[in-house]
């Protein structure tokens, strides 16, 4: 019985972490929606529009209305992981993987810069000001 309760608590821990995700609650959605005014933040588009990370998720970025934007997915997906839409070459983003970190963003860990034996970037957090993690 007592390993039955022992799964029950490590799954409900398991869940509430993924609670901490990238995913944008409904209401963030509307008062995001509202607040641009339903329109591009780079272009001025209207149509098939995304919610947008202005500090990138991967950066430490999180899913609160200060942090959301509304881009078209052209404009969201050639900023990708940076600050500047690529297309109309404007800033639409804080870009922290580069090293601009607000004083908030700087107590969050980064992504390792390092790479794996597969050639893939690392996927651990560090803090270390070099940007790399204890294995590289």
């Amino acid at each position: 019985m007592k390993k039955f309760y022992l799964f029950l608590a490590v799954l409900l821990i398991s869940l509430s972490c993924f609670s901490q995700s990238r995913s944008i609650s409904q209401t963030t959605k509307k008062i995001v929606y509202t607040r641009d005014g339903g329109i591009c933040k780079c272009c001025g588009s209207s149509f098939n529009l995304e919610y947008d990370h202005i500090i990138p998720y991967s950066c430490g970025g999180t899913s609160v209305v200060s942090n959301i934007q509304l881009l078209c997915q052209k404009c969201n997906r050639s900023k990708s992981n940076s600050c500047i839409c690529k297309i109309h070459n404007r800033r639409v983003g804080i870009n922290c993987c580069d090293g601009k970190t607000s004083s908030k963003s700087a107590i969050v860990s980064s992504q390792c810069t390092g790479t794996t034996k597969k050639g893939t970037r690392c996927k651990n957090k560090t803090t270390n000001s070099g940007g790399r993690c204890h294995l590289h």
